[in-house]
């Protein structure tokens, strides 16, 4: 049985998924915004604020698949590392042109290897 939160978190927790998932879908549109990162977090977010809006989220035709998947340990298909790690250095490089800043150019860097190194080490789906 879940544990009975305050109104005021379930509403912040609700509203936050809401977000993620709005950030998530735009994000499919968008090589610069990550999708799956958003929605792993609505789901998180909408598990400890709504069930209903949790189901609806992994019961997605489009959305739920993916997520599904990733939350049962089946992993992430190979096309969609491919895709994440592709677009996320192509947005990485042309952030490091646009920065100014060597500290944060190294900074964006780190991050991308850390996030690569992560995306990498999931187990890959067929």
């Amino acid at each position: 049985m879940a544990r009975a939160r305050p109104a005021w978190l379930r509403y912040l927790l609700l509203g936050i998924g809401c977000a993620s998932v709005c950030l998530g879908v735009i994000g499919i549109f968008l090589p610069i915004m990550p999708t799956t990162p958003f929605l792993l977090l609505a789901a998180a977010c909408f598990a400890r604020s709504s069930p209903r809006f949790h189901a609806w989220l992994l019961g997605h035709p489009r959305l739920g698949p993916l997520l599904k998947a990733y939350l049962n340990g089946e992993g992430i298909p190979l096309k969609a590392k491919a895709l994440a790690i592709g677009s996320m250095w192509v947005s990485i490089a042309v952030s490091c042109w646009l920065v100014p800043w060597p500290w944060v150019r190294v900074l964006l860097i780190v991050i991308a290897l850390a996030v690569s190194i992560y995306i990498l080490r999931q187990k890959t789906r067929a």
